[in-house]
């Protein structure tokens, strides 16, 4: 490889180094959030490690539960590079939503930790445990 040459690797390269699903990989082409790759004179696409780092970027938002906009905002696809402010506002409406659902999950924790200690009889017809997830 010559200086200046741009290492180009298939989809399957890209989906082992950045653990994305090809299929993932196609629907994020398909919705714009990567461009599409170009092909090479077999028809094969080809990524290059820039497609790589937003590809990994991507799939860290999403492991941190960024909605597909959000993202899409974050790495400034429809409009302007996104200024740090944005980013600090986008993040901390994620956040609410987060606590949101941390506060969620712990009410449902404390339910079932209560019906699980009404649970003392197994062989008992009427379950606490049901009768608590149908209020």
């Amino acid at each position: 490889m010559s200086v200046g040459t741009v290492m180009q690797f298939s989809i399957g390269e890209l989906s082992r180094r950045t653990s994305v699903n090809i299929e993932t990989i196609r629907y994020y082409e398909k919705i714009g959030l990567l461009p599409i790759a170009p092909r090479s004179y077999k028809g094969h696409r080809l990524y290059d490690n820039d497609l790589q780092r937003k590809l990994q970027f991507i799939r860290r938002g999403r492991k941190l539960g960024f909605s597909i906009d959000d993202i899409r905002s974050l790495i400034g696809i429809d409009e302007r590079p996104i200024t740090c402010g944005e980013v600090n506002k986008i993040t901390a409406k994620h956040l609410i939503t987060v606590q949101l659902k941390i506060d969620q999950l712990r009410s449902l924790q404390q339910t079932l930790l209560k019906a699980a200690k009404k649970c003392d009889q197994p062989d008992k017809k009427k379950c606490p445990i049901i009768d608590a997830l149908s209020e």
